[in-house]
């Protein structure tokens, strides 16, 4: 008996850890069971509560982020903001039932408390008194004192858990006589901690829990089995839940108690493999001191031979000075070769004057030349001898520990593109899922700054969205994989173009010239489709001699009136006909209420042969600027003075095209979008407003390209 008194405070002060609230990290005080299984105080539910809701006024727009918060401790928020969280559950928005989502900190995941909130959770007696006797385990030294006897009071003997109070031996015995109904009171030790001896459901609060929902994994009362939200569940008695949970647990923890010896070799092992880490440390960290000795032996020996070199070349230079200075010296009055020439012109015989002045004339010929055209005899500039480190100084910048493990990561190209914002895509080629992490950097290339430093974004997946990007410029990138401390080299440099003008949002106009019959818009109307029906079939059966068609029109919803704009698309590889490009609102309307026919583009009026494209110079009162697309061919309009000859003015139908309008300078432009490669340009008059405009003839289909978003990235994860 001795024994097992004194087992569960052997146990109780083992235990301190599972006592401890997730959120204020300090013993559980009335905690409360969530719907996750975790517990949590009572005080920092209502807290967390709190503060969440605070958030979500802040901003409703976005959700709270900050799960970490429940890790603060935090001032308690006023009475009456608590009181209005416990009567009624918080909804984040105004379509979802009433509600009350609270993040747990126990396992970082939002619960759903239901609608009564705080006053639907159970309290955790059983986790509390193990908490009350860690404490009295704690205490020891510290008595509790009797709440009834008259000052002085004495060291209490008893506690009764029905009348919540602590009692000495003589009032316990005056407040309980032999005899009468309080005698049968339940009484413990001495505790401080009081719970009631029957639980209650919480949502009917007069009904005792008597059965146990095996879906929720909570105490039930029978109202809540017969109309409650667990009607439909599968419950069982609580005496039998009791005993099958019992079961489970006394299993485990004697599954527990004889692994003892086998936890104890792991334990070992795990100190063996501890030792064997830290001497493992030790050895890399040497061997990595002794690499980075043998750079700094490498660099200190460049280092003295340049500076032998550069010391070489400084003395050689000062002695070519240092003469050429004594030269210009004996050319001064008095000094060397003036002096001399002087004591020369005083020779009176003939003879001997010439004989001397001859090789003395050539001396003092060359001295005059010299002072004419002078010029040092060395540079002082050692420009030559900057030591370019550029190469060298990336290369160090990348040291890191490689590993042949990693796999070098590959920026694909074709999942990869640049429109309002850069989406930059990649994957492994060998391995899959080889690296935690990825760095991608980025740097703008231009012929200003060679060298332009690169920048870097942090990303977890295989994708990343980078904004702020300048527009009609070109951009190198490249990523490396992470897993730990541990890098993959470089990937494969990538170089991408923005568009030449900052992106134009709109979709296609259903009201204004939508012919609903020939036209078809999906619900979000960033596609439109021709298709070749019985209107085009019954209006060429009227038509006796040529070929005769209606073009059908569709514009943009937005107009543009200043700026420089880019907007891109898809055509559909089957489309027979499609002519984009711009039109003006001057003479829009006027056009589109007077529709008129078009030549099928294989017939051409002025010679009957068959060109592909009849896009000419369009005249005045003409409110569309537009070129023709189709049968996978791109069609440069005509200049009046071309050739005949159509061989040049065919190209491939882009995958993807685009459209540049400047309005400031009365220009559009026509890209292939995939590679920013301008195609085609031409005047435009834009006086008026003018909007994106697309015809469409046969079978044809029109696609707008997407714009690049947040939730667009995390749709192509999904996918």
């Amino acid at each position: 008996m001795e024994g097992d008194r004194l087992e569960p405070a052997v146990t109780i002060k083992n235990i301190e850890r599972e006592l401890i609230c997730p959120a204020c990290k300090e013993l559980f005080t009335h905690p409360l069971i969530l719907p996750c299984q975790h517990s949590i105080c009572h005080k920092c539910v209502k807290e967390i509560l709190f503060f969440t809701l605070e958030d979500s006024f802040t901003d409703l727009g976005s959700e709270s982020s900050n799960q970490s918060s429940p890790h603060i401790r935090i001032h308690s928020p006023s009475l009456d903001r608590i009181d209005r969280v416990n009567r009624s559950g918080w909804k984040r928005n105004s379509l979802t039932p009433r509600t009350t989502i609270f993040p747990c900190p126990g396992c970082r995941h939002d619960v759903d408390l239901g609608e009564r909130g705080i006053n639907g959770l159970f309290r955790n007696f059983t986790l509390e008194t193990i908490v009350e006797r860690y404490r009295q385990a704690a205490r020891a030294a510290t008595a509790i004192m009797c709440d009834v006897c008259k000052p002085p009071p004495q060291e209490s003997t008893k506690s009764c858990m029905d009348c919540s109070a602590s009692y000495c031996n003589e009032c316990f015995k005056i407040h309980h006589p032999w005899g009468t109904v309080k005698a049968q009171h339940e009484y413990v030790g001495p505790t401080t901690n009081f719970r009631p001896k029957i639980l209650m459901c919480p949502e009917h609060e007069m009904e005792r829990v008597n059965m146990y929902c095996e879906i929720c994994r909570r105490p039930v009362c029978h109202l809540c089995k017969l109309g409650g939200s667990h009607a439909n569940h599968r419950v069982t008695t609580m005496s039998t839940a009791y005993k099958t949970l019992k079961e489970k647990l006394s299993k485990d923890i004697e599954y527990l108690i004889s692994k003892e010896s086998q936890v104890k070799g792991q334990i070992s092992e795990l100190g063996l493999l501890m030792k064997e880490t830290e001497c493992n440390g030790e050895r890399a960290k040497e061997e990595a001191s002794n690499n980075f000795d043998k750079l700094f032996d490498v660099l200190e020996e460049r280092r003295s031979a340049a500076l032998r070199a550069i010391e070489a070349s400084k003395n050689l230079r000062l002695e070519k000075l240092q003469t050429q200075i004594e030269e210009y010296q004996g050319l001064l009055e008095n000094n060397g070769l003036v002096g001399y020439a002087q004591e020369v012109l005083k020779e009176t015989d003939q003879s001997c004057f010439v004989q001397t002045a001859k090789q003395l004339h050539v001396r003092i010929q060359k001295a005059t030349e010299s002072l004419k055209s002078f010029r040092p005899a060395a540079q002082t500039s050692f420009e030559d001898y900057v030591v370019d480190i550029t190469k060298q100084e990336e290369v160090l910048g990348d040291l890191s520990f490689y590993s042949s493990g990693l796999d070098v990561p590959e920026i694909n190209e074709e999942k990869s593109r640049l429109y309002n914002k850069a989406l930059i895509c990649w994957e492994h080629l060998v391995k899959e899922d080889s690296a935690d992490t990825y760095i991608l950097e980025y740097r703008k290339l231009n012929r200003e700054e060679e060298n332009a430093p690169w920048q870097e974004i942090e990303a977890c997946s295989k994708s990343k969205v980078i904004s702020d990007l300048e527009n009609n410029s070109s951009y190198a990138f490249r990523v490396r994989g992470y897993k730990g401390s541990i890098c993959s080299p470089w990937s494969r440099e990538v170089i991408l173009h923005t568009p030449a003008a900052p992106v134009f949002s709109f979709l296609f106009d259903d009201k204004c010239g939508y012919n609903s019959e020939r036209l078809m818009l999906n619900p979000r109307r960033t596609s439109v489709e021709s298709r070749a029906g019985f209107p085009l079939l019954l209006g060429a059966e009227r038509i006796q001699v040529g070929c005769y068609t209606t073009l059908d029109y569709i514009i943009g919803d937005t107009g543009i009136t200043k700026g420089k704009h880019f907007w891109a698309f898809h055509v559909e590889s089957y489309s027979y006909l499609v002519k984009v490009g711009v039109a003006s609102n001057t003479k829009l309307q006027e056009w589109l209420h007077n529709p008129r026919d078009v030549t099928s583009p294989r017939y051409e009026q002025d010679s009957g042969h068959d060109s592909g494209s009849e896009d000419t110079c369009f005249d005045s009162s003409q409110p569309f600027t537009l070129i023709t697309l189709g049968m996978n061919k791109f069609f440069i309009p005509k200049a009046p003075t071309a050739p005949k000859d159509s061989a040049n003015r065919i190209l491939p139908m882009p995958s993807c095209i685009g459209i540049c309008l400047d309005c400031d300078r009365g220009k559009v432009g026509f890209y292939d979008a995939d590679h920013m490669k301008c195609l085609y340009e031409r005047q435009v008059d834009c006086s008026g407003t003018m909007y994106p405009a697309f015809a469409l003839m046969g079978s044809a289909g029109i696609h707008l390209e997407e714009a690049i978003t947040a939730k667009y990235l995390e749709y192509r994860d999904d996918m």
